[in-house]
């Protein structure tokens, strides 16, 4: 047979990812405040976007329809009771806005973290102008974050007192040095010499300051190690005697609670070595975190869910943490009559359109994917929400994405980062799936989660004088139904930092010594 070139035209089906598909799906596993930082970079790049602000001060009733955003309203689901009255998700929204708004090509407000960077309070600008009198409110176009007195940092704490207590230039040069290169626990980690060589300076010299900033307040900083930083602190309690240094050396002896080895070492009583244990235990081993830690971040839900009245449960979005953006139909019209010769400049608002739509209705579908998955959830795990932890049934991403009529990793996007607040608290989506473990009766499997929970609470009601082995944990479980091996039962108490039951045995033994 021949072989001679051909030109054949043939008509094939593919799945082609375009950038607007793929920023699609990566909205999906955004969490509210992170898909809030990117429509704020939307805002500022977009003209024809707006930010819609009337959901926050409008009621309900007064709300025009021209309203589409990813949960202006509140998209309810009832989950085992009458789903008349829940509005449907095949909702038409429009993303026009037919007026002009004093938003138009209005950037972001300011912050304010410009004086915090430089070191200032805004306290500092309030006695400007002839003898130091401040201004009045008049024309006062601050922010209230940038009223606000600067936070005393430890860092601040410290260079003052390093100013006053090393007078000589040069070792107040090595303190502030040695200063930057505390860790957030305030441990000094880089070794003497590299600091000695990086600065040109005699090794003994910089030891001398170094004992001179571990006298700072407050106590127990610039350390080099845990025994150290307690050495500090008990030191400038004056109670560094022979016995509780000896009792610092063996701290390893003291966390396996070797209690007759320590009795040995220290060579005090019964009663004295308790004392010394308590002081030990009084101490603060990481002490710049007292002094200057980070305020704790508060996880926002994402989903808000409460029990129906009439049966059941009804989920909704949580529109506080949701942005709501709109397209500006006015300001579309206004510069397109301004601009009708030029082609460059319709170009640029022909893609901004299609960029703003696309936006609003990705924000829409992200909102309607989120319930849809979440509801689910709740239908499958109603039990765990209705009676606890211990009917926690054993699902998985397919269990839920065949029952929605979703992809798999849709589903794994949608959970991820997104937090559902239940009655029982607020839980992370993937919490919900857990892996099964087989019933040693022969009957419904069992949630490893619960199986977790059961193994603690065990454990928290054991007796100090019975207390249950890995071994016994395994009998006590197969008896109630849940066939499970001895490694997995280690496994998920050392997942909890759970102790071995030698260590506990001590604890408990301990503890019962101390009362």
């Amino acid at each position: 047979m021949p072989l001679a070139p051909r030109l054949d035209l043939r008509q094939t089906q593919a799945l082609v990812m375009t950038p607007q598909l793929q920023q699609a799906i990566k909205l999906l596993q955004l969490s509210n405040l992170d898909l809030s930082a990117y429509v704020e970079q939307e805002l500022e790049r977009n003209p024809l976007l707006e930010r819609d602000d009337r959901a926050a001060f409008e009621a309900p009733a007064e709300r025009e329809d021209t309203r589409a955003d990813a949960g202006e309203t509140a998209i309810l689901d009832t989950v085992g009771g009458d789903e008349a009255g829940a509005p449907s998700l095949d909702q038409d929204y429009n993303t026009d806005r037919d007026e002009a708004g004093a938003g138009d090509m209005v950037g972001p407000n300011g912050d304010g973290s410009g004086l915090d960077a430089l070191g200032l309070s805004a306290s500092s600008w309030g006695s400007a102008g002839p003898g130091g009198g401040g201004h009045g409110f008049e024309g006062d176009e601050r922010g209230l974050e940038e009223t606000l007195g600067d936070r005393r940092t430890l860092r601040d704490h410290l260079a003052e007192q390093i100013a006053v207590d090393l007078p000589d230039s040069a070792d107040r040069l090595i303190g502030t040095y040695l200063l930057g290169l505390l860790d957030p626990c305030g441990y000094l980690t880089t070794p003497l010499e590299e600091v000695a060589t990086t600065l040109g300076a005699p090794l003994p010299r910089v030891e001398r300051v170094l004992a001179r900033l571990q006298a700072l307040d407050p106590p127990g900083l610039f350390a080099r190690s845990l025994r150290e930083c307690l050495a500090l602190q008990l030191a400038d309690r004056d109670r560094l005697d022979p016995a509780m240094q000896a009792l610092l050396d063996n701290l390893e002896m003291l966390g396996r609670r070797d209690m007759a080895g320590l009795l040995e070492v220290c060579g005090v009583d019964a009663e004295d070595l308790r004392d010394m244990v308590a002081e030990v235990r009084a101490l603060d081993p990481k002490p710049a975190l007292r002094f200057d830690g980070e305020p704790i971040q508060t996880v926002v839900p994402d989903i808000l869910m409460r029990a129906n009245p009439e049966g059941g449960w009804i989920l909704e979005l949580n529109g506080e943490t949701l942005p709501r953006v709109l397209v500006n139909r006015r300001y579309l019209a206004r510069v397109n009559r301004a601009t009708a010769g030029d082609k460059a400049a319709r170009g640029y608002l022909t893609d901004s359109l299609q960029t703003a739509n696309w936006l609003v209705k990705a924000l829409d579908q992200r909102a309607t994917t989120i319930l849809k998955v979440a509801t689910e959830i709740v239908r499958q795990q109603d039990a765990f929400l209705a009676h606890g932890i211990q009917h926690l049934r054993p699902l998985i991403l397919r269990d839920v994405a065949g029952a929605i009529g979703m992809h798999e990793s849709t589903v794994s996007r949608v959970t991820s980062n997104k937090y559902i607040a239940t009655p029982r608290g607020l839980f992370e989506l993937k919490y919900f799936f857990t892996q099964a473990i087989n019933s040693s009766a022969g009957g419904e499997a069992h949630s490893a989660e619960a199986v977790r929970f059961r193994i603690k609470a065990l454990i928290d009601a054991e007796p100090a004088a019975a207390v249950l082995s890995d071994d016994r944990l395994v009998t006590l479980l197969r008896a109630e139904g849940v066939d499970i091996a001895r490694r997995t039962v280690a496994k998920y108490r050392e997942a909890m930092r759970i102790p071995s039951s030698v260590r506990r045995r001590r604890e408990k033994m301990a503890l019962a010594a101390d009362e």
